[in-house]
């Protein structure tokens, strides 16, 4: 993500990636076809090479890491993604200032920038059983290299201090021992959240839309189950 990235901008994407994040709840659990989306896949970007067989990983994780616990998932999901994509700016992939790819499109490409990587993990997770309460797609400032940047966030409980799954590093650390972060806004289906002295404020929920309703579009279309919310 570019570093000119203002805030404005961030709160214009948080409030589509509220319905990203909450959208597809209907479904998460449920059997995904992945036949099915290979076919729609290929019939929307033209043949998918090699982005067929990281597909087809990506479906052989999900099936075989259900039955892990909730930290070896995190350290399961964080790794295949950060392995299996190369970090790629919007601009220079897609010829566009700001893309958010759906998982397939990152596979198929191999290559995303920080929010594909944050919302693949995102919902990887929840289709494995990991509620959406303890995960936070997070807005942050990257300290070292000054810019804005997206990580997924866990609380193993609401209280609990979060661990940072990050495309730059491949380690879950604490995010007290993460102080190269600041935290800007995060969100999940729940709603939005703003860090503060008294621990994170929610102050809202998941029901704005915005024009990033082009990518649940996409991915309805990729034949993923979709519900949409009012």
């Amino acid at each position: 993500m570019a570093a000119r990235l203002a805030i404005p901008r961030m709160l214009r994407w948080l409030c589509s990636a509220l319905l990203l994040a909450g959208v597809l709840l209907g479904g998460l659990h449920a059997d995904w076809d992945f036949s099915q989306i290979s076919r729609r896949a290929q019939a929307l970007y033209g043949p998918l090479g090699e982005g067929q067989q990281r597909i087809n990983e990506w479906q052989n994780l999900l099936a075989t890491q259900k039955q892990l616990g909730e930290l070896e998932q995190l350290n399961v999901v964080n790794r295949f993604f950060n392995k299996e994509l190369r970090y790629v700016e919007d601009i220079d992939l897609w010829h566009q200032e700001d893309y958010w790819a759906t998982p397939i499109e990152a596979l198929w490409k191999g290559a995303g920038d920080c929010e594909d990587y944050a919302i693949a993990k995102y919902f990887s997770l929840r289709h494995l059983g990991v509620a959406s309460e303890k995960l936070r797609i997070t807005y942050v400032k990257a300290l070292t290299q000054n810019r804005a940047h997206m990580v997924l966030t866990y609380y193993a409980r609401p209280d609990a201090m979060p661990l940072v799954l990050d495309s730059l590093v491949d380690a879950i650390k604490p995010a007290n021992q993460r102080t190269d972060l600041l935290p800007v806004y995060a969100f999940n289906a729940e709603g939005l959240w703003l860090p503060g002295a008294k621990g994170n404020q929610k102050v809202g929920d998941t029901k704005r839309l915005s024009r990033w309703q082009d990518v649940l579009k996409k991915m309805q279309a990729e034949g993923f189950p979709v519900e949409t919310t009012n």
